[in-house]
């Protein structure tokens, strides 16, 4: 069974991305899911994204990094959007990273450096999610797969950016159950 480090979306650490840790839980995984807004729980991606500009960007990247400190180096990181910047920096620059999941968004890896060598991957989102293909995200991802020997890029039919949060509205149960399932492979082969 395989470590785990899942980092919360904008809106916070709320049921969904608990749910989501107690499934990976069940499969006899250990899960960390580090509060990067301290208990604040947002309605809407909006809200999140005004309290992540009260914080401060790289205030809630620091925080990230500090909650891994204090586990094992070989973790597979993993984060729900906002979450997969302090998933994707320590994958890049913390050693002894066994895996990394990258739900909803990605970055290039130009803004932590290379990928490291033998570390998997893998990246989802939905086809048609505004945050994930408007904003370059999609690219990214496209880019870090040519570039990871060992990586997956998954997309799902639909536009919903937090489709794997069973707590919000942009739910997809189909798209979130193929998810996991994929995810759970992906942990079982590095157990």
């Amino acid at each position: 069974m395989v470590e785990v480090v899942l980092f919360h979306h904008v809106q916070g650490l709320t049921p969904g991305v608990v749910a989501f840790a107690d499934e990976l839980r069940r499969a006899g995984h250990t899960v960390h899911t580090p509060d990067l807004f301290d208990g604040r729980t947002f309605g809407s991606i909006e809200e999140g994204q005004s309290a992540v500009g009260e914080i401060g960007f790289e205030e809630i990247l620091d925080r990230g990094v500090q909650a891994a400190e204090k586990l094992p180096a070989d973790v597979v990181y993993a984060g729900f959007s906002l979450g997969v910047v302090p998933a994707q920096k320590l994958t890049q620059t913390r050693p002894g990273a066994r895996g990394a999941l990258f739900f909803h968004s990605c970055v290039p890896t130009s803004y932590f450096g290379s990928w490291p060598a033998g570390v998997p991957l893998q990246i989802h989102g939905m086809e048609a999610d505004p945050f994930f293909v408007d904003e370059g995200d999609i690219e990214a991802a496209r880019a870090l797969v040519d570039e990871v020997e060992d990586a997956e890029l998954f997309t799902y039919p639909g536009d919903q950016h937090l489709f794997a949060d069973s707590s919000l509205p942009a739910y997809d149960a189909d798209a979130a159950k193929l998810l996991t399932e994929r995810v759970l492979a992906f942990l079982a082969a590095r157990g």
